[in-house]
């Protein structure tokens, strides 16, 4: 399955109202910030990456680890995409990398999955 340029989410309206009323949680070394939106999108969820250049100085090193959760997140998408299909729910959500050293990409993979994970479950509980 690919990760398509459409299911990423470039709105910066939108970015901005997820910082500002998104719900999020914590699964080291990740934050996902999420929000149910009713724009029309061609797939069910939307997302983005960041990671703190406060963090890593150099690009070369931020852009590695969101390669590495952009992949994770492609292998695991089906996770959300099942419970978002079944009740017609659109969502816009950020994966934020908060450690301040790299990480292999088993423990990514495992964090993105847990992440996903937890966002199912939540999603399930919605009306």
């Amino acid at each position: 399955m690919r990760f398509r340029k459409t299911e990423r989410l470039c709105s910066r309206k939108l970015i901005e109202e997820l910082f500002g009323n998104g719900n999020s949680f914590f699964c080291f070394p990740l934050r996902t910030v999420w929000i149910v939106t009713d724009q029309v999108m061609p797939f069910p969820a939307q997302m983005t990456t960041t990671v703190s250049s406060r963090h890593f100085k150099k690009a070369v090193t931020r852009n590695l680890i969101k390669r590495r959760i952009r992949e994770a997140y492609r292998k695991k998408k089906e996770i959300i995409y099942t419970p978002l299909s079944e009740k017609g729910i659109k969502l816009a959500l950020i994966i934020q990398y908060v450690d301040r050293e790299v990480r292999d990409y088993a423990t990514i993979e495992k964090a993105v999955q847990d992440s996903l994970g937890k966002l199912s479950a939540t999603i399930r509980r919605l009306t």
